[in-house]
């Protein structure tokens, strides 16, 4: 069972395994996913009737990908200016 919900999420979340994995550009599989993830956010905050919810999740996903974001220039000017 433990084996089958793994392969099940790496199934979905692994861009290596998904359908997205023909995409070539690893960047445009990121922000696939990533609208994919607010889409899926979006879709259950609003089922289960819960505004608030959904205004929690879209800041914690914003903070969270602000702080992704933020990295990645980090290292990337670094990476540029100490070659």
């Amino acid at each position: 069972m433990l084996e089958f919900i793994s392969n099940g999420w790496h199934g979905v979340m692994s861009s290596s395994l998904n359908p997205l994995r023909h995409i070539p550009d690893e960047n445009v599989r990121h922000l696939i996913l990533q609208i994919l993830s607010w889409m899926w956010c979006t879709a259950f905050s609003l089922y289960f009737g819960s505004w608030f919810l959904f205004g929690l999740t879209i800041a914690t996903h914003f903070i969270l990908l602000l702080a992704i974001f933020i990295t990645v220039i980090t290292f990337d000017l670094v990476k540029t200016t100490y070659k």
